[in-house]
């Protein structure tokens, strides 16, 4: 037993004070409570700490903030007009042109109060818009269309919002605008959100201050945003002049190079990639701005040894992160840049690849360095995680890359050169030796080695953000709830230039190493995108489902789904597949999982074209047409008709012959034909899942 005395000793040893000489047994007693108390509390949040360094923290992909600035709430009398640029976009295209038209609408008119808005911060609830609408005066939206005609993301709120209103008569008659459309005209429904948008908000009472803008990316969609643009300065001339202003003509614009300030780190100093890891995360909640990092589980080719072309099965773990899916839906993967394009890169930039640096928008003062910028990428990061992570380097170029490489130049000839092909002027050239000869931007970089851009400018104007790939899972969570599966051809092939193209993602899904294989296995930022690709709620409904290759990806799930049901008891109605791939003893992809769908049921008949067998080709489409009465009997009888695959080629295939079909079947002719496949669009039993 220790004494009195003792214990007093230790304590007044342990807590650095002196109890005096007459200390009471009470006293030892509600002293060592407390020590004991105090020392349990500090184990117990140590332990929690401990513990929440083991939940998923989601990597974070800074979300594009909305422009604001001290212009925003305009004061009654103050003598300002309020502007509303608007956007819509998916790969950050239309989100510049926005601040762009911004930025020169501030230089040119001094009573323009301006604002940038994201289409999904406009408003918190869909309530709020009309009343948002109706206070603005002047407003233009830059909107990309993207899939199958469909909304960007950021937009699709706001698109169904304003396009499945009620009536609401002439509403908008204090409005001024301008819609500019960002598409493609390779595909069906081009620049169809601009051009809805457009022409609704005319119907609704407000005055359109110049055509719709349609811009291309097949071409040079800046050019058209330069066209459309120039249209709208004598309109905002009449509006933002002040009355005393007698100038004609308004001073020339030159947008400034953007550029982040750059803070090169002491090697010593931890780097983001090694510490975000263990950080604890409040929420599970994960989407483009916070995709989670998951692990590989599976990965394996599809395609047998005799193909000269690859197609990988790969599948996320999901477990422990809280990720939920349903089939049909779409999961974004945030891949990276290959070793050799990161060093090439590196190379060009004359910049060691170990360099840890971070970016900032603002001075050493705090002052803002502009709302142009797009947010900076986490850090402090290696320049090679910069290089892996952020930069999309094997695009070719936009036009303003090149000016920015221009202002770097060291060579005079080759500043003018990059100059001349960012101009009017050299359009032509531009087309055919950047966009046509599919030229990348290190392509191009190598092409002009006297332009070494500072990181600040490189990663501000030249090289843009890497995009999340987007991919139609290929599984069930009926089947298997904690993984998403996904069906992936590599791309692969050689440029108009000789350069051999690897695709950023399906090269990386390539050379994953799967769990299965290691512990050290690969990873990658993933999150879930919602789609209305969905089988029928009545499970008796006949469905026709067209894909051939990888399109064949969510009918994978649609008939794990399917076998689920089944095997739960429910009555399934007939399903169809048409398949299609070059050669059986090549690329049959899930030859045995779709025999194994027939014998058990999920799957009534198995529909395969092979393109590469016979002399003469043969697709699905010709399939189709062999089955033309089955497949209109089908739909006649409440079926969903489903298409997978190729936007530019295949799916315009399908959809011709299924306008013949429809036209043969009810003896009508082709606009009737079109009409009724119409409607199947419009009643959500013609849906399509294309790229």
């Amino acid at each position: 037993m220790v004494s009195n005395s003792e214990l007093v000793k230790t304590l007044e040893s342990v807590l650095g004070v002196s109890f005096g000489d007459s200390v009471s047994d009470s006293m030892i007693v509600i002293v060592t409570t407390s020590v004991a108390v105090i020392f349990g509390l500090l184990v117990f949040v140590w332990k929690r700490s401990s513990d929440r360094s083991k939940e998923v923290k989601p990597v974070v992909v800074p979300k594009p903030l909305a422009f604001k600035d001290e212009e925003e709430d305009v004061e009654p009398g103050s003598g300002k007009t309020k502007v509303t640029v608007f956007y819509g976009t998916q790969t950050g295209t239309a989100e510049g042109f926005a601040k762009a038209l911004a930025e020169e609408i501030k230089a040119r008119y001094e009573k323009a109060a301006v604002k940038v808005v994201d289409m999904d911060d406009y408003a918190a609830e869909d309530d709020q818009y009309g009343e948002k609408l109706k206070k603005e005066t002047l407003a233009f939206f830059m909107v990309a269309t993207y899939g199958d005609g469909e909304p960007t993301d950021n937009a699709a709120r706001f698109y169904k919002w304003f396009t499945e209103g009620k009536d609401r008569g002439s509403w908008l008659q204090q409005l001024r605008y301008g819609v500019f459309g960002l598409g493609n005209r390779q595909y069906e429904h081009f620049n169809k959100i601009g051009k809805v948008i457009d022409e609704q908000l005319s119907e609704e009472g407000a005055k359109r201050l110049v055509p719709v803008g349609l811009g291309d990316d097949d071409q040079c969609i800046e050019d058209d945003f330069s066209a459309w643009r120039e249209l709208l300065w004598p309109e905002l001339d009449q509006i933002l002049k002040d009355e005393d202003d007698t100038t004609t003509v308004s001073t020339p614009y030159t947008a400034a190079v953007l550029a982040y300030r750059v803070v090169v780190h002491d090697p010593s100093t931890t780097s983001y990639e090694d510490s975000y890891l263990n950080m604890a995360n409040g929420n599970a909640s994960f989407d483009i701005h916070h995709p989670c990092r998951v692990k590989v589980a599976v990965q394996k080719e599809l395609h047998k040894p005799e193909s000269d072309r690859s197609c990988i099965h790969l599948e996320f773990e999901l477990s422990g992160t809280g990720i939920r899916y349903e089939t049909g839906d779409h999961v974004g993967v945030y891949a990276e840049n290959c070793e050799e394009t990161v060093e090439e890169a590196g190379k060009l930039l004359g910049q060691p690849l170990n360099l840890l640096f971070s970016i900032h928008t603002d001075n050493e003062d705090g002052t803002s360095l502009g709302s142009s910028l797009p947010p900076p990428f986490p850090g402090p990061c290696t320049l090679r995680t910069a290089l892996a992570h952020y930069a999309d380097l094997l695009n070719p170029p936009r036009k303003a890359a090149l000016i920015a490489l221009a202002e770097h130049a060291v060579e005079p000839s080759e500043a003018e050169r990059l100059k001349f092909l960012a101009s009017p002027q050299g359009k032509d050239e531009y087309s055919k030796w950047v966009v046509g000869s599919q030229r990348s931007l290190l392509e191009v970089m190598a092409e002009f080695p006297s332009a070494k851009p500072p990181l600040g400018v490189f990663f501000a104007a030249i090289a843009p953000r890497l995009p999340p790939r987007y991919y139609s899972i290929s599984s069930s969570p009926r089947l298997v709830p904690n993984r998403v599966h996904v069906t992936c051809a590599l791309v692969y092939g050689p440029t108009p230039t000789g350069r051999i193209h690897k695709g950023v993602c399906s090269t990386w899904m390539k050379n994953a190493v799967p769990l299965e294989r290691s512990q050290n296995c690969s990873w990658a930022p993933i999150f879930i995108r919602q789609s209305n690709f969905k089988l029928p709620a009545d499970h008796l409904l006949p469905i026709i489902m067209v894909g051939p290759g990888t399109g064949f990806a969510p009918f994978r799930g649609f008939l794990q789904e399917r076998l689920a049901l089944k095997e739960e008891g429910a009555q399934l109605g007939p399903a169809v597949l048409f398949f299609g791939c070059r050669n059986r003893r090549m690329d049959f992809i899930y030859e045995d999982e779709l025999n194994t769908f027939v014998e058990q049921g999920a799957l009534s008949e198995l529909v395969v074209a092979f393109s590469r067998e016979r002399a003469e080709k043969e697709y699905v489409q010709h399939k189709m047409m062999d089955r033309a009465a089955q497949i209109w009997s089908l739909i006649s009888q409440g079926g969903y008709f489903y298409v997978c695959g190729d936007a530019k080629g295949m799916a315009k295939d399908v959809h011709r012959t299924l306008h013949t079909i429809v036209q043969q079947q009810e003896s009508v002719g082709s606009s009737e034909a079109e009409s009724i496949v119409k409607k199947l669009q419009l009643d959500g039993r013609y849906l399509r899942d294309v790229w």
